[in-house]
């Protein structure tokens, strides 16, 4: 590396972010490691407000694009990118002052293609205590693995040569394009590990509302990723079984609460089925109540919705492919439209 360029590239993906992007690009300016030694990009993803000025204002390299999603708007960022090791956060997370030196530390291992990070909040509110919870489950999972096989942009680590090498990520994937290609780098034989002292903080959903759409958007996706990768369908480095058989019992409910409606013995199957759902949902609301007490008090009814709402993507996701529909379809030709 010579003197002028960084050997470390941070890359912010940005759309219509002009409330928080001032904040990240501050948490990225105040970190632990030299300012010299790390540049940082902020792709502006076709914004309608003034993300651009803002964090052109507060001391970032600021390019745009057309709209054209964060797949994209990364893969342009990694382009651009001078550091030999490109970091990935999000517009609306504010990385605490020691991220960037937890995220390069395990980097010094010559094996490691890729590093994975946490989300922290500072938010009151029961839903986002509740979502900060449900994270802190799932890393609880990867902590026991070796390596990973998922790795999440809002903090995310990689060797600017295996982007490159594996062509980046998949632009056809408006979400979960992240989820894709650490898939697709675990694959091929990469090695990714988990670094549960990088945090970054997040401003996590508000309302049970918008979590619930969230889950939908992130079932619908899934389905998609799954498409490319159906193994880890199975197990993955980041989702306990406990959620997968939660998905499994909320969708048996709804016809069982039916049967229920005309049949004696319906009853009976669907309180197996809850208590079933309640039953592996034990290990969760044991760790909640040691956490934080008062949203472990809400937390198997909000699990409940999260399974549902995941299945409902799941429904959603694999009725576009029945149709012919979605991100990885072609296009009808003119004769089938």
């Amino acid at each position: 590396m010579t003197a002028d360029m960084p050997t470390i590239s941070v890359v912010v993906p940005a759309y219509n972010a002009a409330a928080t992007i001032a904040e990240c690009v501050r948490a990225l300016s105040e970190q632990t490691v030299p300012r010299t030694s790390y540049e940082v990009i902020v792709v502006d993803d076709g914004s309608t407000d003034a993300t651009a000025a803002i964090a052109a204002r507060c001391g970032a390299a600021v390019l745009t694009q057309p709209n054209a999603g964060p797949a994209a708007a990364r893969n342009a960022g990694v382009a651009a990118a001078r550091g030999s090791v490109v970091l990935f956060t999000d517009a609306d997370c504010a990385p605490a002052p020691d991220w960037m030196a937890e995220m390069l530390a395990p980097l010094a291992d010559p094996q490691l293609a890729g590093l994975k990070g946490v989300y922290r909040t500072y938010q009151k509110g029961p839903c986002a205590r509740f979502v900060q919870l449900e994270y802190q489950e799932r890393y609880d999972h990867t902590a026991r693995c070796p390596y990973v096989d998922l790795v999440d942009t809002y903090a995310a680590g990689y060797r600017r040569e295996v982007l490159l090498a594996s062509g980046g990520f998949d632009r056809r994937f408006r979400y979960l394009e992240d989820q894709e290609l650490s898939f697709r780098l675990a694959d091929a034989g990469y090695r990714m590990a988990f670094a549960p002292h990088a945090a970054v903080y997040h401003r996590h959903p508000e309302s049970w509302r918008s979590y619930a759409q969230k889950k939908v958007r992130i079932g619908y996706w899934k389905t998609w990723v799954l498409r490319l990768h159906p193994g880890k369908a199975r197990i993955d480095s980041h989702t306990p079984l406990s959620v997968k058989l939660q998905m499994g019992l909320a969708a048996l409910s709804a016809p069982l609460a039916l049967l229920s409606l005309l049949l004696a013995w319906g009853v009976w199957l669907l309180g197996v089925t809850m208590a079933a759902f309640a039953l592996s949902a034990v290990p969760f609301l044991a760790k909640a109540w040691r956490r934080d007490r008062p949203v472990a008090l809400l937390a198997l009814p909000a699990l409940y919705l999260r399974a549902w709402s995941l299945g409902l993507g799941f429904l959603l996701g694999h009725a576009d492919r029945v149709l012919r529909r979605g991100p990885l379809e072609p296009p009808k030709k003119a004769s089938e439209a």
